[in-house]
């Protein structure tokens, strides 16, 4: 019996169900896997077009920064020649013959911020002369050894040792912008020249305001590739030249020389704990670094790239601007796949909804059969193998319609004749029961009359003496007795099976009877 579940589980059913589910699961599945891959290309892409920028703008900044130091070399040896000039101007004079009046009117003729005259007092150099009161009595032993070690190198003749990218020659140097170690009030940057000339007890100092070169590096630095960068590519957020040392020892940037600062060209504003801890291993160990950070809600891209010992370039990208495209385009992708899979799952479902329908009409045809309707016939219209099924079953319950058909008339005949058998042998049974009873009447009443006969020639022979021949008349008169009475017995007998057999005969017509009508009424529950 079939329970209301598996009514309820159709074959429509499980198959919508476990194809919605296969879909699900290859829909997840698949999703999964693009995700992943899509993520690691997006971060490839990423990366692709973050190096690309980093290349442009490393190759940017260093030709920027050849430009603006190519320029900054001009610089120098026009300080240079400004000292030579000013050298020429005292024409070898002591240190106590040079009036201030003097430096002040070639510091105003040549242009420049000021000027010092240096001389050595003791273990130390000083500023003796110089424009700026300030700078009279400056000290360079109060820096240290690095910076007493190169006045005395001019001093002497010699190319003077200095690190921190001066310009040197014999008896001549030239330090990068600095902070001025006796304008301690307020910092003030300069750009300062040395000269010594043979035979002097001074070193001349002039030096000129830091602003004057900026007007000059700035139109062609660093820091004008930067912006030109940044207003050409929307995707750059922030470019800057950075110094690793100083953010893992921030100490280094108060130092008046070299000049050190954290961040050289460009800005900085996104900086992070993960940035200063970033930059304070390259100072260590350079290496390409690159990650995304969110900043304000909005990812960014960030690289470092060192292009020196002393210099990593630091780039902040727009992730989402970069990697949108691509999530576009992977969204299409996915989305397109899965319109696919559903135009398939549709396209299946029809195709099974088809194949449903038609084994729904080859069912309802089969529970016609099981209820004893073998007139009913299915139809499926289309050419593939549950046609050829619908027609192989409606060929079977013709059959088995022709079959019972033709049953039911043989039953009709069988039941006809069982019925005038059974009439006939009823007619037959009661002739021959009256047949018997008369014959065994008639025989007995035979018997009777024999047997009395013979007991009288019997008597008759008794009465007379005993004779062979008497006796011998005696004996077949006794077997003529018995022969009477088997042959009377036998009579009763044959007639008693003969009614036994009549009478059997139509106990079976009956039962032929009540068969037919039996199977008459089994074939009455069949449509035909």
């Amino acid at each position: 019996m079939i329970t209301n579940q598996e009514q309820t589980t159709t074959l429509r059913f499980q198959f919508l169900i476990r194809s919605l589910i296969t879909l699900l699961v290859i829909a997840l599945f698949s999703g999964t896997i693009q995700l992943y891959f899509i993520n690691e290309q997006i971060s490839k892409d990423v990366e692709n077009q973050g190096l690309l920028v980093a290349q442009s703008v490393e190759q940017g900044i260093q030709e920027t920064n050849m430009a603006s130091k190519s320029i900054e070399h001009q610089i120098d040896l026009k300080l240079i020649a400004c000292a030579k000039y000013i050298s020429d101007q005292l024409q070898g004079r002591g240190l106590g013959e040079i009036r201030n009046e003097e430096l002040i009117k070639m510091r105003d003729s040549l242009g420049l911020a000021g000027i010092t005259l240096l001389a050595q007092n003791g273990d130390d150099v000083i500023g003796v002369k110089a424009t700026d009161p300030k700078e009279v009595g400056f000290s360079f032993k109060q820096f240290g050894p690095d910076a007493t070690r190169p006045m005395f190198d001019l001093l002497k003749g010699d190319v003077p040792r200095v690190s921190g990218g001066a310009y040197t020659e014999k008896n001549i140097m030239v330090l990068p912008i600095s902070q001025s170690g006796s304008h301690t009030d307020k910092p003030e940057f300069f750009k300062y020249a040395y000269y010594h000339r043979p035979g002097a007890n001074y070193i001349i100092d002039p030096y000129i305001q830091a602003n004057e070169v900026y007007q000059f590096t700035e139109q062609v630095g660093p820091n004008a590739w930067i912006s030109q960068v940044m207003k050409s590519n929307p995707l750059v957020k922030e470019i800057a030249v950075v110094n690793p040392h100083v953010f893992k020892d921030p100490s280094l940037a108060k130092k008046l020389y070299p000049p050190m600062k954290k961040i050289e060209y460009g800005q900085f504003k996104f900086e992070s704990e993960k940035d200063e801890e970033t930059l304070t291993k390259l100072a260590d160990k350079p290496d390409k670094i690159y990650y995304v950070e969110k900043v304000n809600g909005n990812k960014v891209y960030k690289m470092f790239i060192p292009c020196n010992k002393d210099q990593t370039i630091y780039i902040a990208l727009d992730y989402g601007a970069m990697s949108w495209p691509m999530y576009r385009h992977s969204i299409l992708l996915i989305v397109f796949g899965l319109v696919s899979m559903l135009g398939l799952f549709f396209v299946t479902v029809g195709f099974f909804h088809r194949i449903y329908e038609n084994i729904q009409r080859i069912k309802k045809h089969i529970k016609l059969l099981e209820a004893g309707d073998f007139t009913s016939r299915s139809h499926v219209q289309d050419n593939n193998e549950l046609r050829k099924l619908s027609e192989s079953i409606n060929r079977m319950t013709k059959t088995l319609h022709q079959v019972l058909k033709d049953t039911s008339e043989q039953a009709i005949k069988a039941r006809r004749m069982a019925v005038l058998l059974e009439a006939e042998a009823n007619q037959s049974v009661e002739k021959m029961f009256t047949i018997s009873m008369e014959t065994t009447m008639h025989a007995r009443e035979q018997l009777e009359e024999m047997m009395n006969s013979l007991d009288f020639i019997e008597r008759y022979l008794q009465s007379r003496p005993e004779t062979e021949k008497e006796k011998e008349l005696l004996e077949k008169i006794h077997v003529m007795r018995q022969i009477a009475k088997d042959h009377t017995a036998a009579t009763t007998d044959m007639t008693l099976t003969l009614s036994d057999l009549l009478k059997s005969l139509h106990d079976q017509s009956r039962d032929l009877s009540d068969l037919s009508n039996n199977l008459l009424e089994h074939i009455k529950k069949f449509k035909l």
